[in-house]
């Protein structure tokens, strides 16, 4: 072990540092460092910690282990002003925890710790919270550049305008959300996070539309308020004539900000459209939206293929359950089996277990090892009032804008549109 606070020029730098009232109360935390990082890590106390990350020798951090048990947390102004620093600093920070109260922990983490591993701690813990650390930040794959921005107007009551003008060279980004079984809250999940991206900015927010495909039991107009529309089904019944002026007129705008296609009036076969319907539809909201979030039937369907085609990421939406598990499971296989790009599944936990609840993130665990898969995005369990949100037509943010659900949706949007933003500016 390594004392900071004697460093000498040295071949190989200090990549971590555990930080604590007493690193001894906490020894099976020295040893873990050292198997991971051999002497490439350093200890220090709490007042030496704020000093040293003020210091250029600091910037070679990877991360700090921050261990805090029960009588540290009778003032935790030292921890919270040595998370903020570390913050500062970009460097990650995993809290090491012994005997510490969920409130407590609760506020440590929302201070911006990258990480939580419970004391005593269990094998690999450790290993697999610097792995998760060390981990690219993006949720998925990078997507295509938006070819243009989106028009900004203002009126003379400052609001932008919805006005949509039909680009074929412009090419937006399609995200599918399909739940893997009845009830995991995939309609919720499309509604809501395409209304968090149509309002990430007053000023330049990007243009999205929401596409119910679900034609027998589509739950966005219900979700949204919206009435069903006849022209909806003019515009399935045959594509071919329809062109993007038809397509903008048979959707309808939520709060002037979100446009949705929804589900037709009457319950329709699945099969009314064809791959080449699906691909004229998604043609045409590209070309007008920078990002079409489309709410998929359960069932799978032979247009299926050409939506998972055609989309940049694909959203898989379950929960912690044999239902779910399975059906990831057969659609993964088939995916497969027919050489089709089951790497663009992005599986998304709804309702997943709170930080504090160790035996059911465990199992999270394990039924991702076993399924084979990544679970890169949790969602808490927002209750009963993201049930009385869809009830009352309106989204989360409007509804109940502190629920945990919608503020994890809301950083998944922000997530989306600056990397796609950063994507646009790269390819200037």
């Amino acid at each position: 072990m390594t004392s900071v606070a004697n460093l000498h020029p040295e071949p190989a730098p200090i990549l971590a540092c555990t930080i604590s009232r007493d690193v001894q109360n906490f020894d099976l935390l020295i040893d873990d460092m050292e198997i991971e990082l051999g002497e490439n890590w350093g200890d220090l106390s709490f007042e030496d910690a704020l000093v040293f990350l003020d210091q250029p020798e600091s910037s070679t951090l990877e991360f700090v282990a921050i261990a805090v048990d029960s009588e540290d947390t009778v003032d935790l102004t030292p921890i919270t002003d040595l998370i903020k620093q570390a913050k500062l600093k970009q460097i990650k920070v995993v809290l090491i925890a012994h005997d510490v109260s969920p409130v407590a922990l609760h506020q440590l983490l929302r201070l911006g710790a990258d990480d939580f591993v419970p004391y005593p701690l269990p094998e690999g813990a450790l290993h697999d919270a610097i792995d998760r650390m060390r981990a690219p930040p993006a949720l998925m794959a990078p997507v295509p550049a938006l070819a243009i921005s989106a028009a900004v107007s203002l009126d003379h009551g400052q609001q932008r305008s919805t006005a949509l003008k039909d680009n074929p060279n412009h090419e937006g980004v399609v995200l599918p959300v399909h739940g893997m079984s009845g009830g995991v809250g995939a309609s919720t999940f499309a509604c809501n996070l395409a209304w968090e991206l149509a309002t990430i900015s007053k000023t330049d927010a990007p243009r999205v539309c929401l596409l119910d495909f679900d034609f027998q039991f589509g739950a966005i107009s219900t979700n949204l308020d919206l009435p069903r529309r006849d022209a909806v089904f003019e515009i399935l019944h045959d594509t071919a004539s329809a062109d993007s002026e038809s397509f903008l007129k048979s959707m309808l705008t939520f709060n002037d900000k979100l446009h949705v296609f929804t589900a037709p009036p009457d319950m329709l076969p699945l099969d009314i459209v064809n791959g080449e319907d699906i691909e004229r539809l998604i043609d045409m909201a590209q070309q007008n939206f920078d990002f079409v979030i489309i709410d998929m039937p359960t069932t799978i369907v032979s247009w299926t293929e050409t939506v998972l085609n055609r989309a940049h990421v694909y959203f898989a939406l379950m929960q912690l359950d044999l239902r779910s598990a399975q059906n990831v499971l057969r659609l993964v296989r088939a995916l497969k089996a027919e050489g089709l790009p089951a790497d663009k599944l992005r599986f998304v936990l709804n309702r997943a277990p709170k930080f504090t609840d160790l035996s059911a993130k465990s199992r999270v665990k394990r039924m991702a090892e076993s399924l084979d898969i990544s679970i890169e995005v949790q969602l808490p369990d927002g209750g009963p009032q993201v049930t009385q949100a869809n009830d009352h037509g309106l989204p989360l943010a409007e509804s109940n804008a502190k629920n945990p659900i919608r503020k994890e949706l809301q950083k998944l949007a922000k997530s989306l549109h600056e990397l796609n933003n950063a994507d646009a500016a790269a390819s200037k």
